[in-house]
């Protein structure tokens, strides 16, 4: 499965990159997170429960950064076990440009999905995952752009 999408923030790029890099910040956006913990500056260990159509799981994964380019780029790997839920894994690339706007954050994500979750369908699985990554930027977007006029 692989999602595209791009979102302007109104904060400068490297305000979002920080906070794409804060663990607090990126606890209260990702959506059904109940724990992030940092153990390094690439390694987080993160708890987030999730429904996804009638399937609903607590996931305990793993997150690995890559500051290739900071602040204009960096990707993500990471993987989650839901138990018999299923498993969840996959990585990212975001992009971050100067906008007249504040910032354009661009990112192109894959994942490959396996147990349960798998034979609930593709659509579904892919609506959803649609949804909470448009929720997660939204909710990043929000957090950041609050912090700004703060």
């Amino acid at each position: 499965m692989e999602l595209k999408d791009e979102i302007i923030i109104n904060a400068p790029q490297s305000v979002v990159y920080a906070a794409l890099n804060d663990p607090e910040i990126l606890k209260e956006c990702i959506p059904g997170c109940e724990e992030l913990i940092k153990h390094s500056d690439t390694e987080l260990e993160a708890k987030v429960v999730l429904k996804i159509g009638p399937v609903k799981a607590k996931f305990s994964g793993t997150v690995t950064l890559n500051p290739e380019a900071p602040p204009q780029r960096f990707s993500l790997t990471g993987e989650g076990n839901g138990g018999a839920a299923g498993f969840a894994k996959g990585g990212a690339v975001v992009e971050l440009e100067p906008h007249e706007d504040g910032t354009l954050l661009r990112y192109d994500a894959q994942a490959d999905i396996g147990g349960k979750l798998a034979q609930l369908g593709s659509r579904l699985i892919q609506g959803t995952a649609k949804k909470l990554a448009a929720k997660f930027f939204q909710n990043l977007a929000d957090r950041v752009n609050a912090d700004e006029t703060a």
